[in-house]
């Protein structure tokens, strides 16, 4: 019986792993050699056009990262989230990895349920099926009855906890002791970032964390209409055992699925990456696998907005304040082309030392970064992003801080994600209007800091292009031009009105004088953008398209 684990420790595993050789030993040889016998066959036969050689390709790919467990088969869901990274015939392969993978015996399930729940499966639901309905890296899935109402049942898998234990050290020293031979450069950071991936799927194998988890998520989206999560059943859940009301929707994995049920795939894209930036943005804390069998369209919602569902709660992880205030620095300033600010910001948050010159980096950044609100936005995504940074990084002490693995790893999926739904979808055309209506909406101290940076220079003069800009990409960026007129209108003349504004008073005032003289012009630059922005006609279309979007 596993209820009782221990938290994940690099050091007292890899002591536990080192002293029993006749399991670490030959573990770490049929990795290496199941390695070797991949890359050979994807070496003669990644290239040919014949369709069965690529088909029993993509079968033989899913077939190793299957055998070799669940650690490897969570590094393989992240690979099937990107159909820009993985070709079309594989990634249908791979996309089974998420919740259709062999199911382990169900009599070993019934035992699992009832060790942990203290009755039989017929004892505790009224209808209780002979076979998963799903079956993922951490455990299979049932859908049961009780009381007319389904629940789904989720059983983890037998002997995980050995497992995962065993090849997250395995992978670990692997990692450390090849990183010098591989074609990375991620810093001195390949152990740490393994260790954050070690602490994650210790943290998943705990349902019980997973429905503290769940409450926590459902609680911090409890007033947002087109997110859904699931309830906890707690007489139904234990260590191993998680039980939650049903969810009957489509699994946001393919196109023509949801259109065939009558489902805009657009309205649940916008859905999931706006719900992905409050988590990261607002919340500070986020779903870190928000792969498609983890995410369900529902019926309702609109054509702007779908309705989205959440499951699976076990890898979960937070931001702290200052790195996501620090993140959102980065955008504006990715946005205002301030590439200097920018390096400051990398430096912060740790990808670069506190010794590196920064004004260097300066034209490297602009290159790789540069124009994304230009002529560029069209093929702006972070498959593009992600090749140019790796370039950079062979010449730039750039490195990947461990508490950034998650976050990236969240960030490329729903990317990925999205991608499947929309190969032209580009995520700047989400994300930048929500950060510029975020810095134009929200009153928080430190938002109202950020924001005043972008409005006034150093001098305190109003900084008209980059309001312009702002404004520009919440307006006319935007694909809901009209709906936030009127939200942002009340919160800039709250903001005016109120004590918080007081600074924003005192600079507006300040940057009249120059030369100890009073100056209007900037004044009336300001005046005329804020005019032209929120004229009445521009209200009026804001209200009548609030109206028919609640109709």
């Amino acid at each position: 019986m596993e209820s009782s684990y221990s938290k994940y420790s690099a050091k007292d595993d890899l002591v536990w792993l080192m002293l029993r050789p006749w399991i670490f030993i030959p573990r770490v040889l049929y990795i290496l050699l199941t390695f070797i016998f991949l890359f050979l066959r994807i070496l003669f036969q990644g290239n040919s056009k014949n369709k069965n050689v690529q088909k029993n390709l993509s079968k033989y790919l899913f077939d190793v990262i299957t055998d070799l467990g669940p650690c490897f088969i969570k590094l393989g869901q992240a690979l099937s989230t990107r159909p820009d990274l993985v070709r079309q015939d594989w990634l249908t392969e791979l996309t089974n990895l998420q919740d259709n993978l062999p199911a382990f015996d169900h009599k070993i399930a019934l035992k699992i349920i009832e060790e942990e729940l203290g009755a039989s499966s017929n004892e505790l639901f009224d209808e209780f099926p002979d076979s998963p309905v799903a079956s993922a890296s951490l455990g299979q899935v049932y859908k049961a009855k009780i009381n007319n109402n389904f629940l789904a049942v989720k059983v983890q898998r037998p002997n995980l906890y050995f497992l995962i234990r065993r090849d997250v050290v395995i992978l670990r020293f692997l990692g450390t002791f090849l990183s010098p031979f591989l074609p990375l450069n991620i810093g001195v950071g390949i152990g740490e970032i393994i260790d954050e991936f070690g602490r994650a799927l210790f943290d998943e194998i705990d349902y019980e964390k997973e429905a503290k988890n769940a409450l926590r998520f459902a609680n911090l989206f409890k007033e947002n209409p087109n997110i859904f999560i699931p309830k906890i059943e707690r007489q139904f859940s234990s260590k191993r055992i998680i039980t939650t009301s049903w969810i009957d929707g489509v699994k946001l994995r393919d196109r023509a699925l949801l259109e065939e049920n009558n489902l805009i795939p657009a309205s649940f894209i916008k859905t999931c990456v706006i719900s992905g930036l409050q988590q990261l943005f607002e919340f500070g804390y986020f779903h870190a696998d928000p792969h498609p069998g983890n995410m369900f369209a529902l019926k309702g919602g609109n054509v702007d907005c779908g309705n989205l569902a959440y499951v699976d709660f076990g890898m979960m992880d937070t931001i702290t304040n200052s790195d996501r205030l620090t993140l959102i620095k980065a955008i504006v300033h990715i946005i205002n082309d301030e590439y200097y600010l920018l390096a400051e910001d990398f430096q912060k948050l740790g990808f670069l030392t506190k010794e590196q010159d920064l004004q260097e980096l300066v034209e490297p950044l602009k290159e790789v970064l540069g124009g994304s609100l230009g002529a560029e936005v069209g093929n702006f995504n972070l498959k593009n992003v992600t090749n140019k940074f790796s370039k950079l990084m062979y010449s730039y002490p750039f490195r990947v801080p461990s508490r950034f693995a998650l976050i990236i790893r969240a960030v490329v999926s729903q990317e990925g994600l999205a991608l499947r739904l929309d190969p032209e979808f580009k995520i700047l055309k989400i994300a930048y209007p929500y950060i510029a209506k975020k810095l134009l909406t929200d009153n928080s101290e430190e938002i109202l800091e950020i924001l005043l940076e972008v409005v006034f220079d150093k001098k305190g003069q109003i900084q008209i292009e980059k309001v312009e800009s702002l404004l520009n990409i919440l307006f006319k960026d935007s694909e809901n031009i009209n709906s936030d007129l009127i939200p942002v209108a009340n919160a800039g003349l709250k903001l005016f009105v109120s004590k918080k504004g007081s600074e924003v008073r005192k600079n507006l005032l300040l940057s009249l004088i120059k030369d100890e003289k009073l100056e209007f012009t900037d004044a009336k630059k300001l005046l005329a953008l804020i005019r032209d922005t929120f004229s009445p006609l521009n209200i009026a279309k804001s209200a009548l398209q609030n109206i028919i979007s609640t109709v």
